[in-house]
């Protein structure tokens, strides 16, 4: 957050801000991967104690799409991912919601977006979320 980073949260924890709760394994963390805020995102991880030397992993690799940084293991793994089926990221940025975790104010991606990335991927996972999702309704943000 002091980074002043773009970022959403999208996977099985956006899926709990939304009205349905499931198991998982890793944090999913979609990073805008413009080149200023990917500085930004690098600073923040360094800060955090990231060690990309030993991930093999440079500055530009979070400027590239399609890229995943993965941080730790299941169950404490956080994925970086600098992008998303289906979706662009500011168009999600634009329509994101937000959810206190702690005290902090955290940005999720919207369910619209959560529900077009879900069945863009197609996996069957995703699939059975956007049919949990669907039956939850409003229930959640949108």
């Amino acid at each position: 957050m002091e980074a002043d980073a773009r970022f959403l949260i999208v996977g099985a924890h956006a899926m709990a801000v939304h009205g349905v709760p499931r198991a998982t394994g890793d944090l999913d963390v979609w990073i805008d991967c413009e080149r200023v805020n990917a500085g930004r995102v690098w600073r923040a991880l360094l800060a955090f104690g990231v060690p990309f030397e030993s991930l093999d992993i440079s500055k530009e690799d979070l400027e590239k799409p399609d890229t995943v940084v993965q941080i730790g293991l299941p169950p404490r793994r956080i994925d970086i991912l600098t992008a998303i089926t289906g979706v662009e990221f500011e168009a999600a940025w634009k329509a994101r919601v937000s959810h206190v975790v702690g005290n902090l104010k955290v940005p999720f991606i919207g369910r619209r977006e959560f529900l077009i990335n879900k069945r863009a991927t197609g996996r069957l996972q995703d699939l059975a979320d956007v049919d949990a999702l669907e039956r939850e309704g409003d229930g959640g943000p949108s």
